[in-house]
């Protein structure tokens, strides 16, 4: 093999995106993520999403922020304030099952194209967010 195959190989490696980067780091995590709780609390077809987090949604906010930053790539924010995420642990007080899973999935979809992200990565990222979605329902309906 000669010297110029190899050059891109390494080059790609070394300028490999991670998807904080790819996405825009905090600032486009922190729009996304104001994007998808803007849309929580407006369209009336998550109202039980909505529902279920209560009179204010800052809290929520600021938590997802904090580990969207580190699940993409990103610094380890959530993980440095609170500990390991433990998802399904920390959600078992909400009461979660198709509809509100669905809904959240529905709401992340709807903010991720609102914020411009590449339709095939939004593919991948709700099949991913569909998975952890659907692991953290406690409740069969």
């Amino acid at each position: 093999m000669t010297a110029s195959r190899v050059q891109p190989q390494v080059e790609s490696l070394q300028t490999s995106n991670t998807l904080f980067e790819t996405l825009g780091g905090e600032p486009a995590i922190r729009e996304l993520v104001d994007r998808f709780y803007d849309l929580m609390d407006m369209e009336p077809d998550l109202a039980i999403l909505r529902g279920v987090h209560g009179p204010s949604l800052d809290s929520a906010r600021e938590k997802l922020f904090l580990f969207l930053c580190g699940y993409f790539g990103g610094p380890n924010y959530y993980i440095e304030r609170y500990g390991h995420p433990r998802l399904r642990a920390r959600h078992l007080p909400f009461s979660i099952g198709r509809v509100e899973r669905d809904q959240w999935v529905a709401c992340m979809g709807r903010a991720m194209q609102d914020q411009g992200v590449a339709p095939e990565l939004i593919d991948r990222l709700l099949e991913a967010f569909y998975g952890v979605a659907d692991w953290m329902r406690n409740r069969d309906d």
